[in-house]
């Protein structure tokens, strides 16, 4: 089984991530937006268990319910853990150049702007993720 390891910007957190992500992913949720003060957040999901913190030490918040942790020295956003879901949603910037295929967005109703690309767009989940498929056409 593959591993990947990364740090948060300053390296004083590393995370060894094991196997593949589940899927790479842009979230437009308005708790995402809040947290980042970015209109769309690029997310690689990975099973909780394939997730590990190495080294370091981070902090853990909510802004609602879904937890989300960060370096307690640089601040970097790390990961958030989307409530009853088992997953983690790492941070796309802290993967290697390249890593990051995104496949959909999600959480589109709460779009600031519209995102043209080829990507299926979600207005909440997908089915696979306990949504509806529900897409919206931009």
């Amino acid at each position: 089984m593959s591993s990947l390891n990364i740090a948060c910007h300053c390296g004083n957190v590393k995370i060894r991530l094991t196997g593949e992500p589940v899927v790479d992913l842009y979230c437009h949720c308005e708790d995402c937006q809040r947290i980042t003060g970015a209109g769309c957040v690029p997310y690689s999901i990975y099973p909780q268990a394939a997730v590990e913190v190495t080294e370091g030490d981070t902090m853990r918040w909510a802004l609602k319910s879904n937890q989300r942790t960060r370096c307690t020295h640089c601040g970097t956003y790390l990961f958030g853990m989307p409530e009853g879901m088992g997953i983690h949603g790492i941070s796309a910037y802290l993967l290697p150049p390249g890593s990051f295929k995104p496949q959909m967005h999600i959480m589109c109703k709460d779009a600031l702007v519209p995102v043209k690309d080829e990507l299926p767009h979600f207005a909440g989940f997908p089915a696979s993720f306990g949504g509806s498929d529900e897409k919206i056409a931009w």
